[in-house]
């Protein structure tokens, strides 16, 4: 594919099964605030991770088929369950023509200096093959703890801040205290990544650090298309939501999140 000027119009796509897009739209509306973004998710079939391979992939194709519609340059499947059950599915459709940028847990950064290691995940991620393939791919010397965090992305996706709390708190009991590091292996996580940190963080140790996709996946979803970060073509972006194959509006709980409120100040696209 002929890469795409610096001056030319963007259009990025983002697909998940909820608001877990968020973060990683905001990282390239952050990187190119001229870039046209399409977001497209799934609210009428969440949540996913109970679903069955065959049906999450299914649903993946349907939230993707609805975001191509709007010829994009390039799709970003801000979306760990879909990367681990349909990243396959979804390249094998959409490229060469639509670049398909899939999301994986930033295990292989986070355990590049070693210590102790946690990863935040939703429980059908945690223990998976999936994960404990990159644990061992990339882990090395460090010391890794796998976290479950039964009920954060649903509390997350829908802005229920006593839920929020507790899932937090819950996962929180189960991390080392001497974790120096947490990999956010949900995309709904980055979205809270501050009361994370706020609930981890012992007192005495270093600051945490905090390893999410977002930042990661906008800039290699620029880079698969030829396009450099940077003003582009001087102009804003314009936002097309899809809720469930339907042209929207960002969602309510959206604009509780820093990154929702910056996409919710985004003019709709022409």
């Amino acid at each position: 594919m002929r890469p795409i000027d610096y001056g030319d119009r963007v259009k990025i796509a983002l697909m998940d099964s909820g608001i877990g897009l968020l973060a990683a739209a905001a990282a390239v509306r952050r990187l190119r605030p001229d870039a046209d973004l399409v977001l497209s998710s799934d609210p009428d079939g969440l949540p996913w991770g109970p679903r069955s391979t065959e049906d999450i992939v299914q649903r993946s194709l349907a939230v993707a088929e609805a975001a191509a519609e709007h010829h994009p340059d390039a799709l970003i499947v801000a979306c760990n369950t879909s990367t681990v059950n349909a990243l396959p599915a979804l390249r094998a459709r959409f490229e060469p023509g639509l670049p398909v940028i899939g999301t994986v847990p930033a295990i292989k950064p986070a355990t590049a200096s070693g210590g102790s290691v946690a990863i935040w995940a939703t429980p059908a991620t945690t223990g998976s093959p999936y994960q404990r393939g990159l644990i061992e791919e990339f882990a090395g010397g460090a010391r890794v703890t796998e976290v479950p965090c039964p009920g954060l992305a649903d509390a997350v996706q829908y802005a229920d801040e006593a839920a929020i709390d507790q899932a937090i708190a819950a996962a929180a009991a189960l991390t080392p205290r001497d974790v120096s590091t947490v990999v956010l292996g949900c995309t709904h996580y980055e979205l809270v990544a501050e009361r994370i940190r706020a609930a981890v963080q012992q007192p005495q140790l270093p600051p945490l650090v905090l390893h999410g996709s977002a930042g990661a996946v906008a800039t290699q979803a620029l880079r698969r298309i030829g396009v450099l970060p940077g003003p582009g073509t001087g102009t804003d972006g314009g936002l097309t939501v899809i809720l469930s194959g339907r042209v929207s509006e960002l969602p309510a709980a959206a604009h509780t999140y820093a990154e929702g409120r910056l996409l919710a100040a985004v003019s709709p696209a022409r």
